[in-house]
């Protein structure tokens, strides 16, 4: 039976038709077969709370075709071309992937075949995202900052036989690996290069493809379809594919919709990279919700950005929120007289500030802090922000208190690539704890082992790892997933992370160690980069530690002598080693003794991914930081303080 269905929204009547299947309980969109869309039926709401009902997806590509039912034409995405924000419907976008799936189907890509992409964010990677599911294929989401031989691991080991990627600078390094990757037969590029086979050659071989045949593969894609693999880059060993079907993207993608702070028609600034689960499932829920996704140029250009786009919302990981803290925090140290004083009043009262039980004289000094201070913050972030999501690692507790103090809202997470990712968070809408990752998100379920480690439950838990079943069976046991982190509640209901069951050690005395404790407290300071905590095994903790070379210039600048040094000359000097020095002992109040960092030895280079001490996800390979800086480690215990 057919039936036109009402319903108000922003003040304008919408109608579409649909097809009731009396049988089932669904509604069926007229325009797809099989339960592509559906919700169970319910009384007929008078017509002014018509917009309550709610259409359900049942595979992620369904997401693009629901926000086309509810708002056809509303502005899916939006780029930069020059001067100018490029709108994209989701009219337009659905037709652009119907377009590439038919291109993939003529280019030979069959059901349960591995396709691999590889780029940086942009409006292509979502079409082709979409393309390849929707034909039953499985989207490997790569990182394009990894190295040559994971590269080669991760498509041998996930047999891909198509590639694509952005630049003429992947091509080339995808190229040079080809010989080892015998199944690889095309590369194509989303740029246009000379020379080089771009992605809309096999869109083009599309045309012959009838929308039949298209609708036939897409109807075949069920809930429990592959939908990714997404290889996570573990601190040891090679990278493991970490399988997610539809089912388990979308229920993170529904858990999660019920904590984001935005509304239909808000703007999301996206940045990380979306070959992360993280960003990728963020980016699934702004399209639930009815957010049009804008895409930042760079990380070169993302001041700019905010200050085009003024996003209310944004998810980021905490080195991002440090930078955005230190050249705020640059300025104001630019400033004289006054207005310095002014400024650095206002960052000493909202490192105190908390979220209850706040004097009306706190709320007094606050609101003068917000008007002359903070408001610089929320304009440099365009305005309108309404909470920024921050994850993959933990977040300065201080950063935390100094951005709420600004009106910022921070909602810190914690997660996985193996839960989908996001298992918890501080929600706007059922409480929030600063120093903590959060509530269990709705529909998910956590609970902590007899040893502290976090075990998790819900249909977002990955199906196991691609072609390796020793390991799933390690970590999926009676539907738990392991996660492998370390936590305890704070009251009774709040999730904190303690650290990675993997990492914590014992010295030779016997006293365990949790060095990302450690670590979160230390790189607090100021003339502090980067830290890492040693010592397994070993009489003490010492830490290897990269300083924050602007800040000790300027803090070391009524030092002539030190002005005409090198960078490296300058971090081996007396008195930077004495600046660390007092630092940790400072820090060190805040640790029992047999956890107090005793030595230490100062690095002069920052640990990044592509000098092969971090992952894509800024975690450090600790192993192969120990490897690496094996001589300052021993020196550290055999001789004391040691400098590079």
């Amino acid at each position: 039976m057919l039936v036109r269905v009402f319903f108000i929204y922003r003040s304008t009547l919408v109608y579409f038709n649909i097809k009731l299947n009396s049988q089932l309980g669904h509604i069926i969109l007229p325009h797809f077969s099989g339960t592509l869309i559906s919700v169970k039926k319910r009384k007929l709401a008078p017509l002014h709370e018509r917009d309550s009902i709610m259409l359900t997806a049942t595979r992620l590509f369904d997401l693009a075709y629901l926000q086309q039912a509810t708002t056809p034409g509303f502005p899916m995405f939006s780029y930069k071309k020059g001067a100018d924000w490029v709108a994209v419907s989701n009219t337009d976008f659905i037709e652009q992937v119907n377009s590439a799936s038919k291109g993939l189907i003529a280019q030979g890509v069959q059901p349960g075949e591995k396709v691999a992409l590889i780029s940086e964010n942009r409006i292509e990677w979502n079409i082709l995202d979409f393309a390849i599911q929707q034909i039953g294929a499985v989207v490997v989401a790569i990182y394009p900052n990894i190295s040559e031989s994971d590269y080669s691991y991760i498509f041998n080991h996930a047999e891909i036989k198509n590639c694509i990627v952005s630049s003429r600078k992947l091509y080339t390094k995808i190229i040079s690996i080809q010989d080892s990757c015998p199944l690889l037969d095309d590369i194509f590029t989303l740029d246009k290069e000379d020379n080089l086979p771009h992605w809309q050659n096999f869109v083009a071989m599309g045309f012959p493809i009838t929308d039949d045949e298209l609708h036939t593969r897409r109807d075949a894609v069920h809930t429990d379809t592959l939908a990714s693999i997404i290889y996570t880059s573990g601190t040891t060993g090679n990278p493991k594919g970490v399988m997610l079907a539809h089912r388990n993207l979308l229920a993170d993608t529904i858990s999660s919709e019920y904590s984001f702070p935005v509304e239909r028609g808000d703007r999301a600034l996206s940045f990380l990279p979306v070959c992360h689960a993280y960003e990728r499932v963020f980016q699934y829920v702004y399209m639930y919700k009815g957010l049009t996704i804008f895409f930042a140029q760079s990380m070169d250009t993302i001041g700019e950005d905010f200050k085009s786009v003024r996003p209310h919302i944004f998810s980021a990981v905490p080195r991002v929120l440090e930078k955005v803290y230190e050249k705020i925090k640059t300025t104001g140290e630019q400033l004289k007289g006054l207005k310095r004083n002014v400024f650095f009043w206002s960052l000493r009262l909202g490192e105190q500030y908390t979220l209850e039980d706040r004097s009306w004289w706190y709320n007094v000094k606050l609101s003068v802090a917000r008007k002359l201070v903070f408001s610089k913050w929320r304009e440099a972030l365009g305005g309108d922000i309404k909470g920024i999501a921050s994850g993959s690692a933990a977040l300065q507790e201080r950063l935390t208190r100094l951005y709420m103090a600004a009106g910022i809202p921070i909602y810190e997470g914690y997660g996985l690539t193996e839960a989908g990712p996001c298992i918890a968070v501080n929600c706007f809408k059922r409480g929030m704890k600063i120093g903590t990752v959060g509530l269990p998100l709705i529909n998910i379920e956590i609970k902590l082992a007899e040893d502290g480690e976090i075990l998790t439950k819900g249909e977002n838990n990955m199906i196991g790892y691609y072609k390796n079943e020793e390991a799933t069976a390690e970590v999926l046991k009676d539907g738990w997933l392991y996660t492998g982190d370390i936590g305890q509640w704070i009251d009774g209901k709040f999730l904190k992370i303690i650290d990675r069951k993997k990492e914590m050690f014992k010295t030779s005395g016997g006293k365990y160690i949790v060095p990302q404790q450690l670590e979160s407290k230390i790189v607090e300071s100021p003339l502090i980069e980067q830290v890492m905590v040693i010592g397994e095994s070993r009489k003490f903790p010492a830490a290897l530690i990269v300083p924050n070379y602007a800040n000790l210039l300027e803090s070391s600048k009524h030092f002539s002598s030190l002005a005409k040094l090198s960078r490296i000359e300058f971090l081996n000097s007396a008195e930077v080693k004495r600046q660390i020095e007092s630092e940790l002992h400072r820090i060190n109040q805040n640790f029992g003794s047999w956890e107090q960092i005793k030595k230490f030895a100062i690095i002069s280079n920052e640990m990044t991914v592509e000098t092969g001490e971090l992952t894509p996800t800024l975690k450090m390979k600790r192993k192969i930081i120990l490897q690496k800086y094996e001589k300052e480690v021993e020196q550290i215990y055999n001789d004391g303080h040691y400098k590079r």
